[in-house]
Parts: C-alpha cells; sequence; structure tokens
C-alpha cells in the first residue's frame, strides 16, 4: 500500500529538477538511481547531497526512463500511497517529470500535527531519525538511505495513529493532515527560535506575516495572531 520516496535535485527553486530519485513499496526492496536533470546541479545542493554534475552527466533523463514509468503506475493507482518527507516539494519536483501522485502522506506534517506541545525541536529526518532513536543503517542525504530513515520514521507515526480509538481509518486521517495546514508548536527560526508560538510576542508574529511563509507557518502565525487579544 505504502510507497515511500524521497529525491535529490539540483536546487531549492521552483525550476530545479531530479538528478536521484529512490522509492520502496512497503513490502519490497528499493529502486533508485541517478538521472541528468538537464541543467547544472548547484554548490549548495551538491553541499548537502554530494551529487556532482560530472556523476549525472552520461545519465539518462528520469523522463522515459524505466524507474520512471514503475514509479507512474504505483503513484496512478489509488491502492498505494505516496509517503513522503516534506511532501509538497517532492511532489512538485515529480510533476515536472510528468508524474501526478494521487494519494499522498508528509511524514513532515505527521510529526508536526502529533507534537502538540512542541517536545521534539526540529523535524527534518535526520534529526527525527536520532531523535525517535531509530537504528537504521542508512547513508544520509543519499535518495536511497532517506527512504530507509523515511521508513522508519513513517512506522512510528503510523503507529500512533492507529493507538487511536477514535480513528476508524487512520490512513484517511494521515492524507486529510497532509493537504492541509497544520499547526506548529515552537518557532523554527529566527531570534525567537525554539520558543512556543503562544509566548512569540506580536509584533514578530506581524512581521511574520509580512514575509514569504511556507503553508504551516503561514497558517500558524494567522492562528496565533487570532488568539491574541485587541
Amino acid at each position: 500500500m505504502f510507497i515511500f520516496l524521497d529525491t535529490e535535485t539540483t536546487g531549492a527553486g521552483p525550476d530545479d529538477r531530479l538528478c536521484q530519485i529512490a522509492f520502496k513499496p512497503d513490502n519490497g526492496p528499493i529502486a533508485s538511481g541517478l538521472f541528468n536533470p538537464g541543467k547544472p546541479i548547484s554548490v549548495d545542493a551538491m553541499v548537502v547531497h554530494h551529487i556532482t554534475d560530472k556523476m549525472v552527466r552520461d545519465k539518462p533523463p528520469f523522463k522515459g526512463s524505466d524507474l520512471h514509468a514503475r514509479l507512474k503506475a504505483m503513484a496512478s493507482d489509488a491502492d498505494k500511497v505516496i509517503v513522503a518527507h516534506n511532501a509538497q516539494y517532492d511532489m512538485n519536483i515529480l510533476r515536472a517529470e510528468g508524474i501526478q501522485c494521487q494519494r499522498v502522506i508528509c511524514s513532515l506534517k505527521l510529526a508536526r500535527h502529533l507534537d502538540k506541545n512542541g517536545v521534539i525541536p526540529r523535524y527534518n529526518l535526520q534529526y527525527l531519525r536520532y531523535f525517535l532513536k531509530l537504528e537504521i543503517d542508512a547513508k544520509a542525504h543519499d535518495a536511497a538511505g532517506d527512504v530507509l530513515v523515511l521508513e522508519g520514521i513513517f512506522n512510528r507515526l503510523y503507529g500512533k495513529f492507529k493507538e487511536n480509538p477514535k480513528l476508524k481509518d487512520p490512513v484517511h486521517e494521515m492524507i486529510k493532515i497532509s493537504n492541509n495546514p497544520v499547526l506548529m508548536a515552537r518557532m523554527p527560526y529566527g531570534k525567537h527560535k525554539g520558543m512556543l508560538f503562544k509566548d512569540v510576542p506580536r509584533d514578530y508574529l506581524e512581521w511574520l506575516k509580512t514575509t514569504e511563509l511556507d503553508e504551516d507557518m503561514a497558517y500558524t502565525v494567522k492562528e496565533y495572531l487570532g488568539r491574541l487579544p485587541g
């Protein structure tokens, strides 16, 4: 049912493209590969995933490859659910390659949703790996390694949803959470980093509202401003 997926890309901008992908059915082996993205890989991206232009120069494009065909078939299967960490980013990358995923779960949003009291300082994949004390033999910031970490984190989160007796369909609930903004408990960056949102000064929240924010941050700032008197 679940397909765990991770991509590595040429950068973090809207025009960046895929240079590595890995995906793994919950009952099968990992499929992974390097691909020529058709544009240079930024140095900032290389620092993270260590994939260079030389490494992908002679690789085929992802679109038209066997992995592309296999993933596209899985993504269009209504019985399959794609799981990714910060899934919106990966879904944008896949759309640029002609793949539209029907059902998606974002493990980042699930972690934020479950952490009502802001116990977890950060939610990136590798931080959660060690915070949750997961024993996984996987190389960080490599798509295949990250898929193994993702699977371990997801299984822990999924267990929390299955423990809730009020949920008749945990998978449906996880998809619903993944497709909507999530209220965050703690400020993830800036001069008030780590502070509970309920304690962040109004003037800072007002300033944040004027900046470019991701979906969860925008929703959280608006929600906490609405709770303040006056």
